[in-house]
């Protein structure tokens, strides 16, 4: 069965296994339990610095894991008060290890009637991955609502400068 418009899950399963694709010399002399094993977690690379959260509850971890979003994407942040009429509203939240990696997504609300904008918001968190450790955290769940202006810009409800 071919879906149109995949789920978080799999798109988050798609990557894992393309990488794991792209290794597939190595997994074809592991045998079948290699073939299967998504890969391993590789260490946060040299430019990309993995920050250590200050946060004492997930109030301030979304904050500031809003602000990480915001600073590498600060071309992209839709600067003012928001239009009445948004093209797109998302609220995603995000699975993460102590370090900071994504080790899986969940759309809470997929606007599914604008699919380009779940794969830009998708490839933006990867992109801007790791996120800040947070070892003072029992659960590492970052989740937030992107809203989307038809120009391109977003805002995350954590940080918006409201609507009008």
């Amino acid at each position: 069965m071919t879906e149109s418009n995949p789920s978080a899950w799999q798109r988050f399963w798609k990557r894992i296994t393309d990488h794991a694709d792209s290794n597939s010399s190595l997994a074809a002399t592991e045998g079948t339990a290699a073939q299967l094993a998504p890969p391993a977690p590789s260490a946060p690379s040299a430019d990309k610095p993995v920050t250590l959260s200050a946060a004492r509850n997930e109030d301030e971890y979304r904050r500031e894991c809003a602000r990480h979003l915001y600073e590498r994407y600060a071309d992209r942040i839709f600067q003012g008060v928001m239009p009445p009429m948004l093209y797109a509203i998302g609220s995603l939240e995000l699975y993460l290890d102590a370090q900071g990696r994504i080790e899986g997504l969940n759309w809470l609300r997929e606007p599914s009637h604008a699919p380009e904008v779940v794969q830009q918001i998708e490839d933006m968190v990867y992109d801007a991955a790791p996120f800040p450790a947070a070892p003072r955290l029992a659960q590492t769940i970052y989740t937030d609502t992107w809203l989307w202006d038809e120009s391109g810009r977003f805002q995350l409800h954590t940080l918006t400068e409201g609507q009008r």
